[in-house]
This record gives structure tokens, C-alpha cells and sequence, in this order.
């Protein structure tokens, strides 16, 4: 970031306000920590001093950064700084990155230096005569297994260092011998592991993974999201999903921090709100949890998150009232009790604190949704729809799942580019569930039209961090009649995720955050984009150019095959965390 320190005061021109303030603005005034003015250019000279620093925008746009609703920041970081397997196409393949890859941690970090990779997507590889799938292609559990590489090979490909693969999804994995014994797991030639021995194989990664490859990942990551608009990420964190003490040097990394630290060298950041999936079964428990991180310096948003009551689609683990249509006989894995997830609930409501859960099939929403009745049948539902509690992906939310979370003030935080990615008829969702069951996943405009608050996640690493994205994906669903506006999902994208993490509860008024209007805090992004439109829900139906009359801002053209717009610059409290552009408006060399 620049040496020099942040201006007291920045006023931008030239461009496009996305502000509830004034649908017309071209223009805005930061203060500090917070937003002074919007408004046209012609008022722009009175609302300036000597000393202000003035950005040209030559017609760029300026909107509330992004908070993307649910991130594995480390993981995310060792997707960017270890091996990135999402590209591969067979076995063979991605054989051939692992051994590339050990050479490269060894030269690093020493001698068998761990390799942990993520991504692999065998749903994708080559299913031709003469792929590496062979011919048993999709055909069930045995067929997949078939296909994938064995410990042994992974050890040889390794030169002997542990190695652990998380699959696309993240809820089953790849070993070898040396991380399998390290996590306590039957020796057998098999190298896929899932539920209970994914979970093991997770945690003994993690104790394997050197300090400064954690540390190198964590700053990767949040520069990442930085660079692509987004000032908050929710952290899901977890023994599984991240190593000992994470949320504590996440805490210590993020934010902008103040002027004294970054004079001496600190970096700014986005800022992370983490939930951890710590399991309570009374409030005194819940509320020493969150004590306890709030000691740590981290900036606590609740206890769950990814506190799993089932799996992933794509792995066959998340529960469903009815059997895989792939593999007869599975109906996926409930990872929590009815009982756990009641008394997780009722502990978590009783304490004031927000409870999370991640629940992607029916059988696992079904779960859910009892305790939640069962909860305010006991405290009653105001106490519970004012805990914020939310529901992680709601995947397979179906009309009774919506009607509860609604009735009981549940958000949820959905992932709109897992449709984008395994949506569609051809997809992975209607090869797992056969095509009329997936064609009922992801209901966002039900959801929505129901008044359940929504916020929009990436998951990342599963999904890239792309915030613009998220918001095409979740406006233009695969499945007709399930997307909302992309005004709507923008809201989501941005105002949602603050609304999730209950800092505009907290802020409340002028105050809250994603929204630009003057009293709010000064976290947004500069976008380089084409014409900005109002635009349909629905790919049949045409977009079409605001007009000036009806006093609807725009926002970037969304359609298909459109380019997503481009980030030159996001703030936070006022301080830059990315800039690659100039104060005078031209392009300046990215920052970190």
C-alpha cells in the first residue's frame, strides 16, 4: 500500500455514485473513516478544501465493497500459494502438479515439506473412451474410486512427503501414507477419504503445515479479496477448515489498522468477521466461547458456520430425504443429531449470540428447521429471530424450510456460483439428483420473496472470490423462476452481508455499512465498467438503459458473455487495502 498517509479528505468526480442518497450522483467526498457528501460534480467545488486530494473517475463506478458472506481465508490463501488442482483433467494429471508441486515446497520449506492441494473435480475430467476415467465413467461409488489415484502413487509422486487434495467441494479429500498415518487412518492402497476421515486427514494437514506457509497464505487471501472489491469476509472457521489459532492471526492481519501501524509498516487489509464451529450445549459455554475469541482480538460474529449437519452434493454427503439417483442405496450423511443441533440452538439463543449452521440437502434443512420451532416453542420466536441465527448454502430449501426460516428471522447465506458451476441440465447437481430434483436447488427468489434476509458467499476456495460473479450467477440461475434482480442480489452481495454479520444492527441509522450515503462508513470500491442498466431476473427477458425518470441507479451490464467489471481501488474505513488507480484517474501498479 502507498507509504504516504491517507489525505484527510478525498473527493471523487467524474463518474457514478451507486447511492440511496441521490440516484443521480456523480460525485462523493471521504472524510476520514466516513462518507461526507454525494452529489452531482456541479456542487462538488463547494464541498471542497485546499489539501483534498481529487480523483478523476473518468467514468467509473463507485459502489459499497462487496462482503462476501462465507470464506476459508487460509484455505483460500493455499489455493493461491500451494497447488491449485481445479485445471487438472484425470489422474494423470494431477499426478503430474503434485510432483511438480513437492519440488517446489521443498526448495521452499525444506525437505517433506507437506503438499496440500485443492480443487480436483473428477465430475470433469476427461469421460471420452480413451480418458482417464476409463469406461466405468459416473457409475457409482465403486466406478469413482476406480479412477482416482492411490496412496501409493501419491507418494511416489511426492518423493515421500505427506500430501492431502481436497476435492472442488471441500467435503472429501486425497492421502498418502505419511498423512494418513499422521491423522490416524486405517493403512489401505484407497487414497480418497470422506466424512470422519476427511475431518482427521484435515486436522493432521493442518498440524503439518509450516507457520510461514500458513502466514504467507492468510495475506495472499485477504489481498485477493481486496483486489476484488470486498472489504469484509465472513471466516468459517473450524478445526477442519483452518489450522490452531486461526481466527487469532487472521485477527491480528486484518483491517485497515491504525495510522501509528501502518506508518510503522502494516499492512491494510480487508476486514474478517469470523464464526467458529464450536458445538455448545448451554449458554454459559456459548458465551465463553465468544469471550474467549473476543480476548484473541477477533471480531466475533457467532458460533457455527460451517458446523456441518451434512456434507456436499458432489461427494454424496449431503443428506437427502431420497436416495442419490447415481448411487442407489445413499442418501448422504447427517453429521449432527437432531439433539445437537436443538441444544446448539437453544444455548446460542439463550446467550444472545448468533448461531450458524451449514445445511445444503432437504434431510439436513429438515433438521434444522425442527430445532429451530422446537427453540421457539421454548424461548419463544422474538428470542430467536433477534439472535440473528443463520443457515450456511439452504441448497435444497424447499417451501416448508423457507416458511420457518422466515417466520424465525433466519438469514441465509447462499452461494449463487455453486449454480453457475454444477447447475444446469447437464450439471453435477442433475447427474447426483437427476435432473427435476436439481431444477429445485438454489430458490433464491423464493427465498427472497419469502422476506428471508439473504447474503451472498463464495465459499472460496470452492468458488472464487468475485463478487460480481456471485451477483450474475444469483440473477441469472440456471434454472428458470429461482433468480432475483440483480438490484436485489447487488443488496445481497453487499448490505446483506453486514446485515448476516449483524454490524448493521449494530451500526444502525446513517451509520450502517453497504450503503454510500453521507454518515456511513467509508468502505467501497471503484469499478472500470461499460454502460450501467436496470436489469430482469430472467435471461428471456431484455435489459434495458435506466431511465432517468424513474430514479433507479445502474449497474453494470450483467448479461452473459458481458465482461464483469474490473476493480482499480477498494477502501475501508477510508483507507486504501487496493489501488491500481492513480489519483489523477490513470492506472497505477496494483499495491501488495
Amino acid at each position: 500500500m502507498p507509504d504516504a498517509p491517507a489525505p484527510a479528505r478525498r473527493l471523487y468526480r467524474g463518474g457514478a455514485v451507486y447511492s440511496p442518497a441521490d440516484p443521480f450522483a456523480t460525485a462523493m467526498l471521504v472524510e476520514g473513516s466516513t462518507i461526507a457528501w454525494v452529489g452531482p460534480d456541479e456542487a462538488a467545488p463547494a464541498w471542497t478544501r485546499g489539501g483534498d486530494e481529487v480523483v478523476d473517475l473518468d467514468g467509473a463506478l463507485v459502489v459499497p465493497a462487496f462482503v462476501d458472506a462465507h470464506v476459508h481465508t487460509t484455505e483460500t490463501g493455499l489455493q493461491r500459494t500451494g497447488l491449485d488442482l481445479s485445471g487438472t483433467s484425470g489422474p494423470a494429471a494431477l499426478l503430474d502438479a503434485v510432483a511438480a508441486h513437492a519440488r517446489r515446497q521443498r526448495a521452499r520449506y525444506g525437505a517433506g515439506a507437506l503438499v496440500t492441494g485443492f480443487g480436483w473435480d473428477d465430475s470433469a475430467w476427461d469421460t471420452g473412451p480413451q480418458g482417464e476415467r476409463g469406461e466405468r465413467g459416473e457409475r457409482g461409488e465403486r466406478g469413482e474410486q476406480a479412477r482416482l489415484p492411490t496412496r501409493a502413487q501419491l507418494e511416489r509422486a511426492a518423493d515421500g512427503a505427506p500430501v492431502q487434495l481436497s476435492r472442488v467441494d471441500g467435503h472429501s479429500g486425497l492421502v498418502s501414507p505419511a498423512l494418513a498415518a499422521a491423522a490416524g487412518l486405517p493403512a489401505r492402497e484407497e487414497a480418497l477419504v470422506r466424512l470422519g476421515e476427511h475431518a482427521a486427514a484435515l486436522r493432521a494437514r493442518w498440524a503439518a503445515l509450516p507457520a510461514a506457509a500458513a502466514a504467507d497464505a492468510r495475506r495472499a487471501a485477504l489481498r485477493a479479496a481486496a483486489a476484488a472489491g470486498t472489504g469484509t469476509v465472513h471466516e468459517m472457521s473450524g478445526p477442519e477448515f483452518a489450522p490452531a489459532g486461526d481466527l487469532a492471526a487472521l485477527a491480528a492481519l486484518a483491517g485497515p489498522g491504525t495510522a501509528d501501524e501502518r506508518a510503522a509498516g502494516r499492512e491494510a487489509l480487508p476486514r474478517v468477521v469470523g464464526w467458529s464451529a464450536q458445538l455448545v450445549a448451554d449458554p454459559d459455554a456459548a458465551a465463553a466461547a465468544v469471550a474467549a475469541l473476543r480476548a484473541e482480538g477477533v471480531d466475533v460474529g457467532g458460533l457455527g458456520g460451517d458446523l456441518s449437519v451434512d456434507g456436499a452434493i458432489g461427494s454424496r454427503t449431503a443428506a437427502f430425504r431420497a436416495d442419490y439417483a447415481d448411487a442407489p442405496g445413499v442418501r448422504g450423511t447427517l453429521r449432527l443429531s437432531a439433539a445437537q443441533v436443538r441444544d446448539h440452538l437453544h444455548a446460542c439463543t439463550r446467550a444472545r449470540v448468533s448461531a450458524a449452521f451449514h445445511a445444503i440437502g432437504d434431510a439436513a434443512l429438515d433438521v434444522l428447521c425442527a430445532a429451530l420451532e422446537e427453540v421457539a416453542a421454548d424461548l419463544g420466536a422474538p428470542a430467536v429471530a433477534s439472535c440473528g441465527h443463520r443457515v450456511e448454502h439452504a441448497v435444497a430449501a424447499d417451501t416448508g424450510h423457507t416458511a420457518v426460516l422466515a417466520r424465525l428471522g433466519v438469514g441465509a447465506s447462499v452461494q449463487p456460483a455453486f449454480d453457475a458451476v454444477w447447475g444446469g441440465p447437464q450439471g453435477t447437481y442433475a447427474r447426483r439428483l437427476g435432473p427435476a430434483r436439481a431444477a429445485g436447488l438454489h430458490p433464491f427468489a423464493a427465498l427472497a420473496a419469502a422476506g428471508v434476509p439473504l447474503a451472498l458467499g463464495s465459499d472460496s476456495p470452492v468458488t472464487p472470490l468475485d463478487g460480481w460473479a456471485g451477483v450474475r450467477a444469483a440473477a441469472l440461475h440456471r434454472t428458470g423462476g429461482h433468480g432475483i434482480s440483480v438490484r436485489a442480489a447487488f443488496l445481497a452481495a453487499t448490505r446483506g452481508g453486514h446485515r448476516l454479520a449483524g454490524l448493521a444492527r449494530a451500526g444502525g441509522g446513517a451509520g450502517e455499512g453497504g450503503v454510500l450515503r453521507p454518515g456511513a462508513p467509508a468502505t467501497y470500491a471503484v469499478w472500470r465498467t461499460g454502460d450501467l442498466v436496470v436489469q430482469a431476473p430472467d435471461r428471456r427477458v431484455s435489459t434495458w438503459s435506466t431511465d432517468p425518470r424513474s430514479g433507479t441507479p445502474g449497474l453494470p451490464d450483467l448479461a452473459p458473455g458481458a465482461p464483469l467489471p474490473v476493480c482499480l481501488r477498494t477502501a475501508v474505513d477510508g483507507v486504501l487495502v487496493h489501488d491500481a488507480l492513480g489519483a489523477d484517474g490513470s492506472p497505477a501498479a496494483p499495491h501488495g
